[in-house]
């Protein structure tokens, strides 16, 4: 995926978040996706921060898109290897950065995301 192509995914991700739009959201991820998030060990309990597969992430994700405050603002997008990372903003203005694989399709197959400190009690 080159420059242009991850931005737009970013863009697209950012505005079916915004939209509550979780079909569009999951559109954008593998079936054998696997999430890594801070928020995951905090909300389900998962010491080892990880969800697997796209049932799993859709039920994570619908949980999320309830708080009615949730807002992202996409900053910028950093292109790896068939990867990237995707820093935005979320609602009270904690910064967050996915890194993010791709798979053949261009769908995110692994991702890991980075909060700042405390971050957690956003949403």
């Amino acid at each position: 995926m080159d420059e242009a192509g991850a931005r737009a995914m970013a863009q697209d991700w950012v505005a079916a978040w915004n939209a509550r739009d979780l079909e569009r959201v999951l559109g954008h991820y593998a079936e054998d996706v696997e999430v890594c998030s801070p928020l995951v060990v905090e909300r389900l309990g998962r010491a080892d921060g990880w969800l697997r597969g796209k049932a799993e992430l859709r039920a994570y994700f619908a949980r999320g898109m309830a708080n009615p405050a949730l807002r992202f603002a996409l900053v910028d997008v950093r292109l790896g290897v068939n990867a990237a990372c995707v820093l935005y903003d979320r609602e009270g203005g904690v910064r967050v950065a996915d890194t993010v694989e791709f798979d053949d399709a261009g769908r995110i197959r692994r991702m890991v995301a980075c909060y700042a400190r405390g971050a957690g009690q956003e949403g």
